[in-house]
């Protein structure tokens, strides 16, 4: 979800939002997300473009979150209540669900209380620096089943972005939630996934799930979520914004009184940026270059899943950051009249809108594989490159690769290493740098009409799903009907 795209085109880290809107004479009434049937898919059908909409009856047994958070005046403590229907789609019994709190080690502060297993109070147990909560069951849940799991939780967001690039911060009036609520960990091949991510890379390892999510803050905040309006209210000093998103591997929350909103559409899809009034153009090259990027990807991987696509201006470290159908960008490359902050402006934007392909509708473990989204969305980025500024523009993003693969000089270290598994530099300049150009010597090696069919067939065939770096070697070779073992252990495998 985070990355640093840094030297011209490098590297970087995803919402589809909602910005609270001019209220109008007599508005809609704000729906209790907690009333909702949980079967009920039809609030999300309003936020998937038509192509998309057919995942409300497949994705059977996908997590829904019903949400409530209320802001407070000072903007850095948020309360909030979450009811979840978890479905155990393994093929065991399970006896306890995990969840990740991600705040307590984001340099925030996250509190459970209220617990609940289908209205049975119960007792949780906490690991890794109290970021891990293990919610014990009465009895096992077996395969197929489902259970409802009700918290009360309050967070303390901190002050600064000194840690994890600042993706959970409130810095310069601007609030930034990202991962600010209880979140179930994947249970995959390895059990449940559990541990304290690397500061280098992202965070999170999601399922596609669905939410719904009731936000109550002081009028005079622009709101921009994950997901589409449902709602919207005043009364008093108070405003509240109800949203519908889903399928998405996260939830997501910007707001600030300082945002001016600018939009365009793409077809039938509405992109918004959201930047201080003293960003100038900025704000519009980043609408422009969305939009630009948008039909690359649209075109040669899949259509673009949201009928909205944000992006928003934040004081993170990153340069960049990716969320289900919204983009975090740092505030200071929407300096347009500085010809450093055009290069990284563009570069990063359509890095972070191809990250809406992958992470967020072909997802995989972030923290084990991140070359599965990050160097193929650099590839993708290079795509954007070619498509728009034909050879000489693709020429020189590989250059930026081939310049951040030899800050360790060109070592040949596997693409395919976990985060944890590089020290130093070594994360940046082989995921970003050498791992993009393992695309490059890959679609050598299949031919360019063999290879574009692959990431057409992988992004559509995994919609919502999880990849590995085995699925895409399976994929890779069904397409060329060749043996790619020799190419795939020199570049990625250890």
């Amino acid at each position: 979800m985070k990355k640093i795209f840094a030297s011209f085109l490098s590297f970087s880290l995803l919402a589809v939002s909602c910005a609270s809107p001019t209220p109008t004479a007599t508005p809609p009434p704000t729906p209790d997300p907690f009333a909702t049937p949980w079967d009920d898919r039809a609030i999300f059908k309003a936020g998937l473009v038509p192509s998309a909409q057919a995942a409300l009856e497949e994705l059977d047994g996908a997590s829904v979150y019903h949400i409530a958070l209320d802001i407070a005046d000072d903007l850095y403590h948020v309360a909030g209540t979450e009811e979840v229907r978890y479905t155990n789609k393994e093929d065991g019994a399970l006896n306890e669900v995990l969840f990740r709190l991600y705040p307590n080690i984001l340099g925030g502060k996250m509190q459970i209380s209220n617990l609940r297993v289908d209205e049975l109070t119960t007792w949780p147990k906490y690991e890794l620096n109290n970021s891990l909560m293990i919610v014990p069951l009465a009895k096992p849940l077996e395969p197929g089943q489902s259970i409802v799991i009700h918290m009360d939780f309050s967070v303390t967001v901190p002050t600064t972005v000194d840690l994890n690039y600042g993706v959970l911060a409130y810095a310069e009036d601007v609030l930034a939630l990202a991962h600010a609520y209880p979140m179930i960990a994947v249970y995959d091949d390895e059990g449940w996934n559990a541990e304290i991510p690397p500061q280098d890379g992202d965070v999170t390892y999601a399922d596609a799930s669905f939410y719904i999510v009731q936000i109550t803050a002081p009028k005079g905040l622009t709101l921009v979520t994950s997901g589409h309006r449902v709602s919207f209210d005043e009364a008093g000093h108070v405003q509240s914004l109800t949203v519908a998103s889903g399928p998405a591997r996260d939830f997501y929350l910007v707001a600030s009184p300082i945002y001016e909103e600018t939009s365009q559409t793409f077809g039938d899809i509405t992109i918004r940026s959201y930047a201080p009034k003293n960003s100038g153009d900025g704000s519009q090259m980043a609408l422009d270059v969305a939009s630009r990027a948008m039909k690359v990807y649209s075109e040669r991987y899949a259509p673009y899943p949201y009928t909205e696509l944000d992006i928003v201006s934040t004081p993170t470290l990153a340069l960049g950051i990716e969320y289900p159908g919204m983009i975090a960008i740092t505030s200071w490359i929407y300096d347009t009249e500085n010809g450093l902050g055009t290069e990284y402006l563009e570069g990063t934007v359509a890095h972070e809108v191809g990250h809406q392909w992958f992470y967020n509708l072909v997802g995989d473990d972030q923290l084990d594989d991140p070359w599965l989204d990050e160097a193929l969305t650099q590839f993708a980025t290079l795509q954007y490159y070619i498509d728009e500024y034909a050879a000489e523009g693709g020429a020189g993003f590989v250059n930026a690769f081939e310049s951040r693969w030899a800050r360790v000089g060109k070592a040949n270290i596997p693409i395919g290493l976990p985060v944890a598994g590089y020290a130093g530099r070594e994360y940046g300049a082989i995921v970003y740098g050498r791992g993009p150009l393992f695309f490059v010597a890959l679609k050598d090696e299949m031919g360019a009409g063999a290879f574009d069919e692959f990431l057409k067939e992988y992004t559509q065939s995994l919609a919502w799903k999880i990849s590995t770096p085995e699925t895409l070697q399976f994929f890779a070779e069904k397409n060329c009907a060749c043996n790619l073992d020799t190419i795939f252990n020199e570049w990625v495998y250890p």
